[in-house]
């Protein structure tokens, strides 16, 4: 699947998507603007009318389909402005004073929770949008987000590693974990997989099998031409369940080669 890197056929990019992956959730794009007004003339863009967590402008994209841009100011808290560098990562944030006792036993335990997240740099942006893949508003995102289930996920890995291998390495930071997706594929351009918090499952309406993947565009593509061609091989979504008191060996030649 040749598609050129600057410009992107979403509308068949997201089709090849769920036609391997099958998935439940709209993927959508995220990017961020060094001025509000840029952010503004975006075509049918939603200003909210009510104060948000970054979560749920994410979920109002992929749950609702709505393109959506905001700035620190329609966010309800610092936590969520400083994951995507629209907030400084100042001694009172770094303090986190108000998870302690709450989320960790102390505010020792919280100040290294802050300090441990990866946060898109402060200082340049003002404004962040968020939009569905296919209605190609972004032109393009900065990243995709892609919520699947685990089978769905490793498969989708799997497509990322086809070609030009390399092991994949996460960090887990609990709480706060659009940090872990979004707030480090921002800082950092790397694919970067998280496990979805209490926040965004609560406010996010992140579902209770959903992982997420926060990717580059050009990391999409490469995973989906690792999909087309694991798909040849018969590695397929959804995995058939073998048995699991079968012989083995006859299941394992397809994708393992002979076995003794």
């Amino acid at each position: 699947m040749a598609i050129d890197t600057e410009t992107y056929d979403w509308i068949s990019i997201v089709d090849k998507l769920n036609n391997y992956l099958k998935l439940k959730t709209v993927p959508i794009g995220m990017k961020m603007f060094e001025k509000k007004e840029e952010m503004e003339v975006i075509p049918k863009i939603r200003r909210p009318n009510a104060v948000y967590t970054a979560d749920q402008v994410v979920a109002q994209a992929a749950r609702l389909g709505w393109t959506v841009g905001i700035t620190a100011k329609d966010l309800v808290m610092p936590q969520c402005s400083a994951v995507l560098g629209l907030h400084p990562r100042d001694e009172q944030w770094l303090a986190g004073k108000e998870m302690a006792g709450v989320w960790f036993e102390n505010q020792k335990d919280s100040a290294a929770h802050q300090d441990a997240m990866t946060l898109n740099p402060y200082g340049k942006y003002e404004a962040m949008a968020v939009s569905p893949l296919v209605s190609n508003r972004l032109s393009p995102p900065d990243i995709c987000l892609i919520y699947a289930t685990p089978g769905q996920m490793i498969l989708f890995i799997n497509g990322l590693q086809w070609k030009n291998y390399k092991k994949l390495e996460w960090g887990v930071v609990g709480e706060s974990s659009c940090a872990d997706s979004w707030g480090r594929a921002l800082a950092t351009g790397e694919p970067s997989l998280s496990i979805p918090c209490f926040a965004e499952r609560r406010y996010g309406g992140v579902l209770d099998d959903e992982l997420l993947i926060a990717l580059a565009p050009k990391d999409l593509v490469k995973a989906l031409e690792g999909l087309e061609r694991l798909s040849k091989n018969g590695l397929r979504y959804p995995v058939p369940q073998y048995g699991i008191q079968m012989d083995a060996r006859s299941g394992l030649e397809a994708s393992y080669g002979k076995q003794k």
